[in-house]
C-alpha cells in the first residue's frame, strides 16, 4: 500500500495516562479520513502529536522520505514535519492583533520563510477562494465565528501542505455557520487534499470521507469505508457508540 503517512506504535502519556496506546495509520495519497469516537479517547491527541504540538513518548511518524523517531525528534525534524503538514484548531486560533491576511501569511513567513510580498499575494488567492476578498483587513473581532472558522482554513491551505489535520472544525461554531465552514471543507476535499478530520458531524463524516476510524481508550478499535461503519460496524463499541450519537 502506497502511503502519504504512516504511523507505527505511536504512544501519548500525560502523567500516568495513557492517551495514546500504540496507535498504527497508514493514509494513502489522497486520502480524507475521518475520526470518530466518544471524547476523551485521544483523537484530537492523535491529530497534535502528528503536528508536535504535543510530543509523542514513542513510536515513528513517516511522512514522504521524512522518518521521525518520537522519543528522538530534534527541532529540525520537528519543523521538517510542520513545513509538510497544516493545523486547523477548533477555537479558530487566530492571532487577535493581526488581520485575516496576515493571519494567512504568518505560517508562509514564519515556516516556510517567504519574504512578505510573495505571502500576501498568496494570502490574498486564499481570501477569495475562502470567500473573503472583501473582509482582508479586518481583524479576528469583526469577523463571525463562520468567517474566522474559514481564515482558519485559508491559513492552512496556503501552506499546500501534504497532510491537513482538522481538529473538530465545526465544534466552537455557532449552528448558524457549520454550514459554511463544511461547504468549504468540502471543497477541498474535492481537490483530492489527504486529510485527517476528526469531527462529531456524523453525517458529514459519512459523506466527506474515504474511510472511518472509530477509536476509544486510545486505540483504533475499527475501521473502514463509511457504508461499512455506519451499515455493518463489526465491534460492537462501535455499533453502541453510533447508537448513541445516532
Amino acid at each position: 500500500m502506497s502511503c502519504e503517512i504512516r504511523v507505527d506504535g505511536l504512544v501519548k502519556r500525560f502523567g500516568d495516562q495513557t492517551v495514546l496506546d500504540g496507535i498504527d495509520l497508514c493514509l494513502q495519497p489522497g486520502e480524507r479520513v475521518a475520526i470518530i469516537g466518544p471524547s476523551g479517547t485521544g483523537k484530537s491527541t492523535l491529530l497534535r502529536c502528528l503536528n508536535y504540538l504535543d510530543r509523542p513518548d514513542a513510536g515513528h511518524i513517516r511522512l514522504g522520505d521524512l522518518d521521525i523517531d518520537a522519543a528522538k525528534a530534534s527541532s529540525a525534524d520537528v519543523l521538517a514535519l510542520r513545513r509538510r503538514t497544516s493545523f486547523v484548531f477548533q477555537n479558530y486560533a487566530l492571532f487577535a492583533n493581526k488581520t485575516a491576511r496576515e493571519n494567512i501569511m504568518e505560517g508562509l513567513t514564519v515556516v516556510r520563510g517567504w519574504p512578505k510580498a510573495k505571502a500576501g499575494a498568496r494570502a490574498d488567492e486564499i481570501l477569495a477562494q475562502i470567500g473573503l476578498s472583501d473582509r482582508g483587513d479586518s481583524y479576528p473581532v469583526n469577523l463571525s465565528g463562520g468567517q474566522q472558522q474559514r481564515v482558519g482554513i485559508g491559513r492552512a491551505m496556503a501552506l499546500h501542505a501534504d497532510l491537513m489535520l482538522f481538529d473538530e472544525p465545526t465544534s466552537a461554531l455557532d449552528p448558524e455557520w457549520v454550514g459554511e465552514v463544511l461547504d468549504l471543507i468540502r471543497q477541498i476535499a474535492d481537490g483530492r487534499q489527504t486529510m485527517l478530520i476528526v469531527t462529531h458531524e456524523m453525517q458529514f463524516a459519512r459523506e466527506i470521507a474515504d474511510r472511518i476510524i472509530f477509536m476509544e481508550g486510545g486505540r483504533i478499535v475499527e475501521q473502514g469505508p463509511p457504508e461499512q461503519i455506519f451499515g455493518a460496524a463489526q465491534d460492537e463499541r462501535t455499533r453502541a457508540f453510533l447508537r448513541r450519537v445516532g
